[in-house]
């Protein structure tokens, strides 16, 4: 079912491991087209192009785009107890975790009379887009709401495709979930056009722009994250999720394909990768891995991510070779399930959310680890971090001296001025102690 990748007898450089890792095949920049077209649409149109769009692609018309506040309060009220009771913990635990994120302002005193504050403010106003394809992310919207509400985030809004099993509405689940976090502004919408109401806004909704957009999607919320980057900022162009297991022969072969699998049921796409020096233990794991999928509830899908090209078994010589593998590959989700997994711990150095040992699944940080699952993929966890309250702190330094330790760096910044040939640089300076 899965493809082996041996490298037992290579020795390949971190450049030829790039070429190696299996990837699956996203191409946004195909996207883009239809993309701007959707975005350029809500521009022109606003809600109208709003409701166009889910009557055409999510095959309901929405009574209203935006979602009655009363309707937000009822989802809340109809939340299935134990969903509810589970949401709660998710929140609290993400909470506390997420607040060692948020760094404190500081004093640095260069000299006397010299200082530089380092404080950390909060953007304004966010939008989150949480998917409503082939499942529902009420988990997704606790990781994306609750870093910015701990950031300090006042303003907040959130948008979802129109379901046509619920008459066009957002999935109750979702509205309800929304509401536990205090969230009232909230949109029936999705795809490329939801991403351009939130970057430009839409004033027939009294939907004011946003400073950030989060949230994952499909490759056209991907292609339209993109194409607003600069006008708003972004978390990342989500793709496929990912889940690597570095795994000795010590490990249970069953627990890793049952992690394997876990992570293969949300796409076709998803990539499922073990690393193990172990060809024995590679072996058990395939058996179990089939064994399964054929009684997963998601079967046929599972089984396609796990035959796709962006799912392998990866045969090292060691668990050093496994590491420089995991390390190339940079993956969203990362196990290690060793005898000692703090030994390759200190070797990894790219992975969007780390698990150690056995009783660490991904699956807990999908839901109530307290870490945040909103992660890197396709690479991208090489140069970027996952979602976290620094996510919507802009870090600003405040410079504040007296006139005495301007007088203690004037002939200096003259010097450097006249050097660039931007002398009214230094007379700015020179001017405060003039005669006049």
């Amino acid at each position: 079912m899965m493809q082996t990748i041996d490298l037992r007898d290579l020795q390949p450089t971190m450049a030829e491991l790039a070429t190696i890792v299996p990837r699956a095949t996203t191409d946004v920049a195909a996207a883009s087209e239809i993309a701007a077209r959707l975005i350029d649409d809500v521009r022109a149109k606003g809600e109208r192009a709003l409701l166009d769009q889910a009557e055409q692609l999510d095959g309901v018309r929405p009574l209203s785009i935006r979602i009655h506040a009363d309707e937000v309060s009822k989802a809340v009220r109809e939340l299935e107890p134990k969903v509810r009771a589970a949401l709660e913990e998710a929140i609290a635990r993400v909470q506390q975790a997420t607040q060692a994120q948020v760094p404190r302002s500081t004093v640095t005193a260069i000299g006397p009379g010299a200082e530089i504050v380092q404080r950390w403010q909060p953007v304004r106003r966010v939008g989150f887009y949480v998917p409503g394809g082939k499942a529902v992310y009420p988990s997704s919207v606790v990781m994306n709401v609750v870093p910015a509400q701990v950031a300090g985030v006042s303003s907040v809004a959130l948008a979802s495709p129109a379901q046509k099993q619920f008459g066009g509405a957002v999935h109750p689940t979702i509205l309800g979930a929304a509401g536990l976090l205090g969230i009232e502004e909230v949109y029936a919408m999705g795809g490329a056009g939801a991403i351009g109401a939130f970057a430009y806004g839409v004033p027939g909704l009294d939907l004011d722009p946003v400073e950030i957009i989060t949230g994952p999607g499909n490759v056209y919320v991907a292609a339209a994250k993109r194409l607003v980057r600069g006008v708003v900022g972004i978390d990342a162009e989500a793709g496929p999720t990912e889940i690597l297991v570095i795994a000795d022969a010590s490990a249970d072969p069953y627990l890793v394909a049952a992690d394997l699998i876990s992570q293969a049921e949300h796409d076709e796409l998803a990539a499922a990768v073990l690393v193990t020096d172990s060809p024995e233990f590679a072996l058990s794991v395939v058996a179990e891995v089939e064994r399964l999928a054929g009684a997963a509830h998601h079967g046929e899908r599972v089984r396609a991510a796990l035959a796709g090209q962006q799912s392998a078994i990866v045969l090292v010589k060691d668990l050093a070779a496994a590491a420089a593998f995991s390390n190339a590959y940079g993956p969203e989700h990362l196990e290690i399930q060793t005898v000692e997994p703090g030994i390759v711990l200190d070797t990894i150095e790219s992975a969007g959310a780390i698990f150690l040992g056995p009783n660490s699944p991904v699956s807990l940080g999908d839901y109530l680890a307290g870490s945040n699952h909103v992660l890197p993929t396709g690479g991208q966890s090489r140069f970027a971090s996952g979602l976290g309250a620094y996510t919507f702190l802009r870090p600003q330094q405040v410079i504040n001296y007296t006139r005495e330790a301007l007088r203690g760096v004037e002939a200096q910044i003259v010097a450097l001025s006249t050097a660039e040939d931007l002398p009214a640089h230094g007379a700015a300076v020179t001017a405060r102690f003039e005669k006049r």
